[in-house]
């Protein structure tokens, strides 16, 4: 017998377009349709990304039982893990120039990008963990896409994340292996979430065939 298909709207929790349009590219393979809504939530300050996600995502209003959020930083190894969880704040601050003035005339340019994808369902909340590595490039190159894309350059490419289109960035993306894994659970588990979604809100799926 056929399974049928669904696409299921799902909120991401957003003021970053870019963002949105990054994991909706990467989750529509799995009949998941991303809507951002841009709400305030606070932030804790802490060094652990996955203490932020947690607390980040308990701050959505409790009428919300389905959605997710997304929290990202790039590490750099000789600068002992900075920016970090700070990466918004210092992007906004020094931007991509501080960044490479700190850099400047240091040999080892290794850095990684962590995204933490965290989904709330059914009253639980649960941590989707994606991680890059690469390296910082020596100048900004590249237009495209947004964040530290203009100076990170991924294992295995000579290019930099701004130098490649949405859909290429998505392909090697840290966000790519947190939507994956978050795209898998989603359809393992597509029963049990119709069930509570329909109850809830009948509009957010649809069936597709």
């Amino acid at each position: 017998m056929k399974r049928k298909k669904y696409l299921i709207d799902l909120p991401f929790i957003t003021g970053n377009g870019n963002k949105a349009s990054e994991i909706n590219d990467i989750l529509h393979q799995y009949g998941i349709n991303i809507i951002q809504k841009n709400l305030s939530i606070d932030e804790i300050q802490s060094d652990d990304i996955r203490e932020v996600a947690k607390k980040k995502i308990s701050g959505i209003p409790a009428s919300m039982d389905f959605a997710i959020i997304e929290d990202s930083g790039i590490f750099i190894n000789a600068l002992n893990g900075f920016p970090g969880v700070y990466s918004s704040y210092i992007y906004n601050t020094i931007g991509l120039n501080g960044i490479l003035k700190l850099m400047a005339n240091i040999e080892n340019r290794n850095a990684y990008f962590i995204s933490i994808i965290t989904l709330k369902f059914d009253k639980k909340i649960i941590l989707f963990e994606g991680m890059v590595k690469g390296r910082i490039g020596e100048k900004i190159k590249g237009n495209n896409n947004f964040g530290y894309d203009p100076i990170f350059i991924p294992d295995g490419n000579d290019k930099s994340y701004a130098e490649l289109s949405l859909h290429e960035k998505s392909m090697t993306s840290h966000r790519k292996i947190a939507a994956e894994k978050l795209g898998e659970y989603i359809k393992e588990n597509i029963d049990k979430i119709l069930k509570k979604v329909n109850n809830k809100d009948k509009t957010c799926v649809q069936q597709l065939g």
